[in-house]
């Protein structure tokens, strides 16, 4: 041993914190201990309370030995922060941004910094859930509230949602909305040529599995009398601006429906989509300040007719009143949810845009009314310069911000071949003569100078921007390009809200008054099972806001986006290797699109072999509610497989269901970790049995942060499976939305997986969404959390997050009982707390229990799901052993205040938890309950260092839904007998 090694290990062994080497100074697995919760003394001190050795020994008592597996994924070793978004800035920077005027729907927009630093980036906005527990989401229900009555305005409409996934499928959601209203007997639905063509190719998907037939073709080519619907686009792809009210007049009589895509700047102009007769709305916000981020995440638009509502797919927020009769915004018709429908569910939609869609209508309490009719008369008047400065005649009259101009095919190429010079994009578009166009779409951020490089890219003449902008001085703001019947004569937005902040000061203290009325992780833990509320790194998050990523539209030349595809096949890469699969699609931008796309594949690799008359599709009755929902979509017939008394499939009965249906399976459904949160040791044996059958196995990814690195869906026996990368991969929730869902396939499904949605793709490779890859910008969170993690990282985590579950089920032993564990007692990285007695010997509920959790600064559980109600709780690997024992504590403090009514020392009605929650506002008023102020707001001693205070008491939920009021006047008119015209609430009374 040399000296100078002699030194350092005398000096490690003296001084525990020194390295033992210069080598060991630098940390790469620095980030796996800031996401990891538990240190590793409390990981042990966690591990002696459940009676192991070591975390090796619990996994090896809890995962069967059967499907694990016996090899480190290949993803390699872990890195720091500062070295792994090195590493994603250099690709990044593969990107190049150029000025993008390709239009169909993605537009360059300008995001206010007071909502990129306030919201966008944001944790207290972008970390929060669905806002299920409305008491204390009172913020962002709000906030959702402002953009529902901001499409109801720009759509002219009676009542719209709070966003749903994209434009493209929101118009597929409309068609079988607009099916299952429609009076017509007919069996095709009318698409209008000029309509954007992933809309098309997305609706044609949708369609086909549902055996509608679709017509694609001009205007001219409608005939009312043999559709069911028809979808126009307005303005549509090629820019021009119709009147469509006496064709939907005439699909109207025939008993036909009809969907409209708008633009929501141009409406800002543009005689509304109600107006013209239209019955639904759809279209996209993300002009609205959101970034294009190469397609998404975006929201999309829906709005629809009063009399339609309680068909309209996805969630609508809505007033309804608390306990002390004050009003209370709340999510409205949580009936149709697919947790409670299921196959009878209206569609699959689990994941909304929430974050965009906050964004999207922030924007639009920004700018306000004149600030937005400022915009559009700007980008439609750089249309107009641009018309007048080139001497070009356009190919249409009427026009908003987009302008085509025909020529020869050589020509356009020269065209797109000089706006190439300047890093200019321009669309193309083929003609059926054989000539070509070019379109240009315009934007907010355009100015004189973009108009003179593009006036030089269409003519090849010389052009100064100082002379453009002498000639902009010269043209009317308004102009005569649109005039009469396509001139808006309403106002919009003229809610209140929308006026109020009009200095930065305001508007910073809204969105802070708004934040401080959520709970989110920035408070405390979100113990919801199934869900997976784990850290969203800061550093994860950083790079979604560089223009090298965000500023990129999804239709850009492959040269443009090298970035891009470097990192999103790395990622596959990954993800594919952590599955044990051989392929990846990032294209579905939500976890149950990825259970469609999943079945989607899974119904084409049968129909090309020969098998397509297999449609029945086998799910345990403790599935995910939308499994049954996306099956109903795929056009399949759902099969329920019972489970047995340990929540386990029940093997006899998938033995029957099995032979009853042999010559029809074509697929099974199953959660593994099953949803009842147990790794069932007869997975293998289930896959087995339904692949002898001739069917495939889809497996529901949702649990999949129990599996990485210990088993693989593909090593289990599935051949497809689907990733919630906003549960196991940290993309955050965002308080509703974005998520994603891509699918991992094994070798025989690959050449079924998503095709291209602008492309005209063969029936094997149907698009499912508007963009290739997706919410492609947000890839980059998972990305570096994979980066960051390694594949030792990851596999630490899987092993600490059951180790949370199994230490906080044991931890509420004895005051709660456990539903469901596995062979050895212990459960996967959830657990299910039974309290379906609690009601007939305590009368007490399990929404009780959930609601004085908010007492104690905690969001609930996930409840009555997938047992009514039970509580199930998921800690995650990123809680530490400190909160942990603040939940277990608060928990055992609840249970403790059940025993008092139970005992007589809390009454039975008028007690902490039937009164739960207490606000602030009642805590400082006067008190006549029979406990006082400090047991209901101050029950442990802790909460007094971080109150978290609810802004609401309990909703009435079922009087909400009974007067649906779903835009949103001043709270204070709700207390008026007539509120104002201008303000008055769109109310739905239910039949």
């Amino acid at each position: 041993m040399s000296a100078s090694t002699d030194l350092a290990q005398s000096g490690a062994a003296a001084n525990p914190g020194v390295a033992a080497a210069i080598a060991d100074l630098f940390d790469p697995a620095a980030f796996i201990d800031r996401h990891i919760g538990p240190s590793a003394a409390e990981q042990a001190q966690m591990l002696a309370v459940l009676g192991y050795p070591s975390r090796e020994a619990l996994i090896a008592a809890t995962v069967p030995e059967a499907i694990r597996i016996d090899h480190r994924i290949r993803i390699g070793e872990p890195c720091g922060e500062a070295q792994a978004l090195d590493e994603l800035r250099r690709t990044a920077d593969e990107n190049e941004v150029w000025r993008s005027y390709l239009g169909t729907g993605y537009h360059n927009s300008l995001t206010p910094e007071a909502i990129r630093r306030n919201v966008f980036e944001n944790p207290g906005w972008y970390t929060a859930y669905t806002p299920y527990q409305a008491e204390i989401a009172q913020g962002r229900l709000e906030a959702l509230m402002n953009y529902q009555q901001m499409v109801i305005d720009l759509s002219g409409l009676d009542v719209a949602n709070a966003s749903l996934l994209d434009e493209a499928t929101a118009a597929a959601e409309a068609m079988t909305m607009i099916r299952r209203l429609s009076r017509s007997k007919a069996n095709r639905y009318f698409v209008e040529a000029a309509t954007h063509p992933q809309v098309i190719n997305v609706i044609r998907t949708r369609a086909h599995w549902l055996g509608i037939a679709v017509d694609v073709g001009p205007l001219a080519a409608l005939d009312p009398t043999t559709v069911f619907g028809a979808h126009f686009q307005n303005p549509d792809t090629e820019g021009r601006v119709r009147d469509f009210s006496e064709a939907i007049a005439r699909l109207t009589e025939a008993g036909a429906r009809t969907c409209m895509g708008i633009d929501p700047l141009a409406a800002v102009l543009l005689t509304s989509a109600g107006t013209q007769g239209a019955d639904i709305a759809i279209g996209s916000a993300q002009r609205f300040g959101v970034p294009l981020g190469f397609g998404g995440p975006h929201a999309a638009m829906m709005a629809t007719r009063e009399s339609m509502v309680r068909s309209m797919p996805g969630r609508i927020i809505g007033v309804s009143r608390d306990a002390a009769g004050n009003p209370a915004y709340r999510m409205a018709l949580q009936t149709r949810e697919q947790h409670i429908r299921r196959d009878k569910a209206t569609s699959n939609i689990c994941t909304a845009q929430a974050l965009l869609a906050n964004m999207a209508g922030f924007y639009a309490v920004w700018h306000g009314p004149k600030g937005l009719e400022r915009i559009a008369l700007r980008t439609h008047a750089m249309a107009r310069l641009l018309v007048e400065a080139s001497g070009l005649q356009p190919a249409h009259a009427r026009y908003f911000d987009t302008v085509v101009f025909e020529s020869t095919v050589a020509e356009a190429e020269e065209r797109i071949g000089r706006a190439a010079m300047r890093r200019i994009n321009l669309r193309r578009l083929d003609r059926d003569d054989g000539r070509a166009a070019v379109a240009i779409a315009l934007d907010e951020t355009v100015g004189p100078a973009d108009i003179a490089d593009l006036c030089w890219a269409l003519t090849g003449r010389p052009f100064s921007a100082t002379d453009v902008a002498r000639l902009c001085e010269r043209l009317p703001a308004e102009g005569q390009v649109l005039t009469g019947a396509l001139r808006r004569q309403d106002p919009v937005l003229t809610h209140p809200v929308f006026s109020r902040y009009r200095s930065e000061t305001d508007f910073v203290r809204y969105l802070k008054k708004l934040e401080n009325r959520d709970i989110s992780l920035v408070h405390s833990m979100i113990p919801l099972g199934s869900c997976t509320m784990k850290l969203n790194a800061a550093a994860e998050m950083a790079p979604v806001s560089w223009p090298s990523l965000a500023a990129i539209h999804p239709h850009v030349p492959l040269s443009q986006c090298a970035g891009y595809r470097r990192m999103i096949h790395e990622l596959g890469t990954w993800l594919a290797d952590i599955t044990g699969f051989d392929a990846v699609s990032f294209q579905s931008n939500s976890g149950a699109q990825g259970e469609y796309a999943g079945l989607l594949a899974i119904r084409q690799y049968l129909a090309a072999n020969g098998q397509g008359h297999r449609d029945v599709c086998l799910i345990p009755a403790s599935a995910h509610g939308t499994n049954p929902a996306s099956a109903q979509m795929m056009g399949m017939k759902i099969v329920v497989v019972a489970c047995d008394e340990d929540g386990n499939i029940d093997m006899a009965d998938l033995g029957r269901q099995i032979a009853r249906h042999r010559d029809q399976v074509a697929a099974l459904m199953v959660t593994y970790p099953s949803t009842h949160g147990v790794f069932e040791a007869t997975i293998r044996e289930v896959c087995r049995q339904v692949h002898d059958a001739g069917g495939l196995v889809y497996m529901d990814g949702a649990n999949l942060n129990a599996q990485c690195g210990l088993t693989q869906p593909a090593a289990i026996g599935a051949d497809v499976c689907h990733l919630n990368l906003h549960k196991t991969f940290c993309i955050p929730h965002g308080g509703g939305g974005p998520g994603v869902g891509p699918i991992a396939v094994g070798a025989h499904l690959r050449a079924f997986l998503p095709g291209d949605p602008i492309a005209a793709g063969g029936p094997a490779n149907d698009p499912v969404s508007a963009a290739a890859h997706g919410s492609a910008l947000i890839l980059a969170i998972s990305w570096m959390y994979v980066r960051m993690m390694g594949a030792r990282g990851l596999r630490e985590a899987t092993e600490v997050a059951i180790l949370n579950a199994n230490y906080i089920a044991q931890r509420l032993a004895g005051h709660y009982d456990v539903l469901y564990t596995g062979a050895n007692g212990r459960v996967a990285h959830e657990c299910i707390l039974d309290l379906r007695h609690f009601k007939g010997q305590y009368g007490v509920t399990a929404e009780d229990v959930a609601k004085r959790l908010m007492d104690y600064g905690f969001h609930a559980p996930t409840l009555s799901f997938p047992v009514a109600d039970t509580l199930m709780i998921e800690p995650t690997e990123s809680e530490s052993l400190a909160e942990l024992e603040r939940f277990c504590e608060a928990m055992i403090a609840i249970r403790g205040e059940i025993e008092a009514v139970h005992q007589g020392r809390f009454d039975a009605v008028d007690n902490p938890l039937k009164n739960a929650p207490h606000t602030a506002a009642e805590i400082a008023g006067d008190w006549d309950h029979g406990y006082s102020r400090e047991v209901a707001a101050f029950p442990l001693a802790w909460i007094r260092d971080a109150k978290v205070w609810p802004a609401v008491k309990r909703i009435d939920n079922v009087g909400g839904d009974r007067n649906l009021i779903c835009s949103c006047p001043p709270l204070a008119d709700y207390l008026e007998t007539d509120p104002p015209a201008a303000t008055r609430p769109v109310a739905v009374t239910a039949s």
